[in-house]
């Protein structure tokens, strides 16, 4: 069984509630993300995407992320099942889950996170079918 701890990005870049939303979204286009973890007094504090950003459009330099953010976060830990975060990604059609241990944010795992495991599951199976022939 796989779990989320073998997947997930780990030490993922964050943001701070006091941040704008022009920081926030230099940010991901530096990284190449669609969302980020926001950080408050060290602790998680909700997620920023980038659809959160465009909804503010004009504001953005004078938005804090603290306003835009999505508050009540679906997490998972480092020990929880892929299958079961895949899950969760699906039923509430969102792009990323921050992974949580002990309080503290230790990473995050995404769609694209998922795609490259089944990537990879399918590519080694491939390869071993491939020998046995």
């Amino acid at each position: 069984m796989m779990i989320v701890g073998e997947r997930m990005v780990r030490e993922p870049v964050t943001v701070s509630t006091e941040d704008t939303l022009v920081a926030a979204q230099a940010k991901m286009h530096a990284g190449g993300f669609r969302q980020l973890p926001v950080i408050m007094y060290g602790k998680l504090a909700g997620i920023i995407t980038d659809r959160d950003i465009r909804r503010h459009g004009h504001q953005m330099r004078i938005t804090k992320v603290s306003a835009a953010m999505t508050k009540n976060l679906l997490t998972v830990s480092p020990a929880t099942p892929l299958d079961e975060a895949a899950r969760i990604l699906l039923e509430h059609k969102i792009g990323g889950l921050p992974v949580v241990d002990k309080e503290k944010l230790v990473g995050i795992i995404t769609i694209t996170d998922m795609l490259q495991a089944f990537v990879d599951l399918t590519s080694s199976s491939a390869k071993r079918v491939a020998r046995i022939y």
